[in-house]
């Protein structure tokens, strides 16, 4: 899954030539968190950057150095292998010191999402050198990681956070699920804890317009950005007859299959759709019957769901539920497929998006059915119209990597000099 530059020959400059860029990300994978940090990696080598790539674990005892805990996550991590990979995660003793049990640990199972994030990162051992190595800038992703962003800054480097949506609200919707003690972590207690840890970095970046005006509003007094991600770009061909639908396995997506496979599908007859993507277990055990009726349409996880766009004639997103940008849509988008989507699926983008020929934006069950039936009895695009069409034009003047790059290396290059200002 390497990142296309979309024919990036227009933008050369490589301001950040010379330049270390510590990029601390969390270590997850096939999820949209690590498509937007293989963009920024991306991005930032586009821009001349030495990049330090720093994959943290959530999880206790995944420390740096034991090759075989993390075998699994540099199995699916393989776009990563082409340059010095670095980790970290927090020791098993430390999770048992007393400290912890009080001021994590308690609160945690209460529902504090936020304090065993923040506790897990501020006790997290690095790979030998991280600590002791200089850098430039430090880009931050989540701010419960911001513990060590702020360590490898040494309050000399200039930070910068990618806030990746209001985290606290997706901790308030894990937890309604939850079996926590009483009294539960509220939403605003949570909240605080996030603004609080958000206010060490220098800028803000967040990935879609909704996101930003919520933080502007609540950290009026920081610097903020509007930077939609370099997401990487689906295959726009050769085509084919696939009807495509991509959904890995968190709430919101299994809601949305659920809601397809139960209103829409049964409208749609004679119409098959190959669902991709690793939603199948959730779906085989929260809606049973409906993944009995159509269990032959689930592929299961692929090393790269992208690829499924190359032979297919139009791809769905049902989505009826999320937050924040929808990195799969850009994905779609990319593709230069027909879509039918919900309004909900085109979250975090302009008003355009909603009007782009070939898209269709159908928010009823019946309306979606409509729309699957008419395009399934459609030729599938060729690779070239795919490419030229409206679609593909909008996600390559926001979403490609070109595009991200250029507004990336004036942000980064304006932070940079005016830490190096304060420093002198």
């Amino acid at each position: 899954m390497s990142v296309s530059s979309s024919d990036c020959s227009a933008c050369a400059e490589r301001p950040l030539l010379g330049r270390r860029v510590a990029l601390i990300h969390p270590a997850w994978h096939s999820c949209g968190t690590y498509r937007v940090v293989l963009g920024q990696r991306a991005a930032y080598r586009a821009l001349g950057a030495e990049v330090f790539p720093i994959s943290i674990s959530s999880d206790p005892g995944f420390v740096p150095g034991r090759n075989w805990i993390w075998k699994s996550f540099n199995r699916a991590t393989p776009e990563l292998d082409d340059g010095a990979r670095f980790y970290g995660g927090a020791p098993l003793f430390a999770v048992f010191a007393p400290r912890f049990l009080r001021h994590v640990l308690w609160p945690y199972i209460h529902g504090d999402q936020a304090a065993v994030r923040l506790g897990m990162a501020e006790r997290t051992l690095l790979s030998p050198g991280v600590d002791d190595a200089r850098f430039d800038l430090v880009h931050c992703n989540h701010f419960f990681l911001m513990p060590i962003a702020r360590r490898l800054s040494r309050g000399a480097a200039p930070v910068l956070l990618d806030t990746h949506d209001l985290q606290a609200r997706q901790f308030a919707l894990i937890n309604q699920t939850m079996p926590w003690l009483s009294p539960r972590a509220t939403y605003e207690s949570m909240l605080a804890r996030e603004l609080e840890a958000m206010r060490g970095a220098d800028l803000l970046l967040h990935l879609n317009a909704e996101e930003a005006e919520s933080f502007r509003a609540l950290l009026p007094e920081k610097a903020h950005a509007l930077l939609y991600p370099a997401i990487p770009e689906a295959p726009t061909g050769p085509g084919g007859p696939d009807i495509v639908l991509v959904a890995s396995n968190n709430a919101a997506n299994v809601e949305s299959v659920i809601w397809f496979l139960r209103e829409v599908a049964p409208k749609t007859d004679g119409v098959a759709v190959k669902i991709v993507g690793n939603v199948d277990a959730a779906i085989r055990a929260k809606a049973p019957e409906q993944y009995a009726a159509y269990k032959d349409w689930f592929l299961g996880r692929v090393d790269d769901p992208r690829a499924v766009y190359a032979n297919a004639r139009v791809a769905l997103l049902p989505t009826v539920s999320g937050t924040g940008l929808s990195i799969k849509s850009v994905e779609a988008l990319s593709s230069g497929l027909p879509l039918i989507a919900t309004t909900q699926a085109m979250r975090g983008m302009d008003e355009e998006a909603l009007r782009l020929p070939g898209v269709v934006i159908a928010d009823s069950a019946s309306e979606f059915a409509d729309a699957l039936s008419r395009a399934a009895a459609i030729a599938p695009l060729n690779e070239s119209a795919r490419r030229a069409c409206p679609a593909r034009r909008y996600y390559d003047s926001r979403f490609s990597l070109c595009a991200y790059k250029a507004s990336l290396g004036v942000l980064t290059g304006a932070l940079i000099s005016a830490g190096a200002e304060n420093r002198t």
